[in-house]
């Protein structure tokens, strides 16, 4: 992998990990399409935990609040915490008390959203692996990718804010984030449109999303290390990965403040015509191709 491929890829790797049009589809599809080799495990290591950098440090503020609040909230009471995750008579302050608390309510929704993806990652992970080895499987469910984002703003109420998350939002979007182990399907689109499918707004939806995509990227990378500690020339290609590194974290960050402060006036559809766009395109030089 030469230096313009590491940037390129770690470029891609940040804007498309939250912008909603699928990074594991780009990165597939990019390399197939320019006759590039398989970028590796390292490289594909690194540049997750370049993201997972990025969401951290632009929401730390968020997370110290929450962990904070997890641990103030333990042990877990089991008449307070089905009231707190069936959102009744919860406080909008962030202070309160135990699992009272907003932060403490958002830390076992974020836990709960976390599981779907986990289990069904680990169960069919050698099937999932299988689809990155499909390029014309990633460009089609792009297509899913766009019909997410336009079925959601379509219908969804777009009324509710974070702080009413229920637990059977949070599982559902949830859900949404283990469809998205799929090449192509957008992790931050489906589980954003999951979210407007629930209720919340355009905003609230994708803060949502980016703290439930933190644990998974974080359990991704350090799932990875395993099998990274078996590539034994990680010192020669220490320039690409560095490199894919912060481009991939610098990208990043900038895509989560752009997102969340573009969807707070404006829709989804722009991202499905991409989408939309993209997934044809790519179908039809497979076709062209001959897969």
């Amino acid at each position: 992998m030469t230096l313009f491929q590491a940037f390129l890829l770690g470029v891609l790797q940040g804007a498309t990990e939250f912008l909603p049009v699928s990074s594991s589809g780009h990165l597939v599809l990019v390399p197939w399409l320019f006759g590039w080799g398989e970028p590796g495990l390292a490289f594909d290591a690194v540049v997750h935990w370049g993201t997972a950098l990025a969401v951290v440090v632009y929401f730390w503020r968020d997370w110290v609040s929450i962990v904070t609040a997890f641990f103030r909230s333990l042990p877990p009471q089991v008449g307070g915490l089905r009231a707190a995750l069936a959102g009744r008579e919860i406080p909008t302050d962030r202070r309160g008390a135990g699992l009272a608390s907003v932060d403490a309510r958002l830390a076992w929704l974020i836990l709960l959203g976390t599981v779907p993806a986990a289990v069904i990652g680990f169960l069919l992970e050698d099937f999932f692996e299988a689809m990155f080895a499909r390029p014309p499987a990633a460009a089609a469910f792009l297509l899913v990718t766009a019909t997410l984002l336009t079925v959601a703003e379509r219908l969804g109420r777009r009324q509710r804010e974070l702080d009413r998350l229920t637990w059977v939002d949070a599982l559902v979007i949830g859900l949404a984030q283990a469809l998205a182990i799929f090449p192509g399907i957008s992790r931050s689109g489906a589980t954003i449109a999951a979210g407007l499918a629930q209720g919340l707004r355009r905003e609230p939806a994708a803060r949502f999303s980016f703290l439930l995509a933190t644990p998974i990227i974080f359990g991704a990378g350090l799932f990875k290390l395993v099998d990274l500690a078996q590539v034994g020339d990680l010192p020669a290609q220490a320039p690409t990965l560095a490199l894919g590194f912060l481009s991939a974290g610098v990208v990043g960050f900038g895509c989560i403040h752009f997102l969340l402060r573009y969807l707070q006036r404006r829709r989804l559809y722009p991202f499905a015509v991409y989408c939309a766009a993209a997934g044809v395109a790519c179908l039809l030089l497979a076709l062209v191709r001959g897969g």
